[in-house]
């Protein structure tokens, strides 16, 4: 049975509302742990040096 417009809507209406969980997901814990993440990089850095 074909869709109804409105479900092809409704579709995209929650792809848009996965996305937008997974955004805000990524900036908490970049927020969270940015600075530890950034310690980690920078450690690696000096001891490629």
């Amino acid at each position: 049975m074909p869709l109804c417009r409105w479900q092809e809507g409704q579709g995209l209406v929650e792809y848009t509302f996965i996305l937008v969980l997974i955004a805000i997901v990524v900036l908490v814990s970049l927020t969270l742990f940015g600075q530890v993440i950034g310690n980690v990089f920078y450690d690696i850095v000096q001891h490629m040096l």
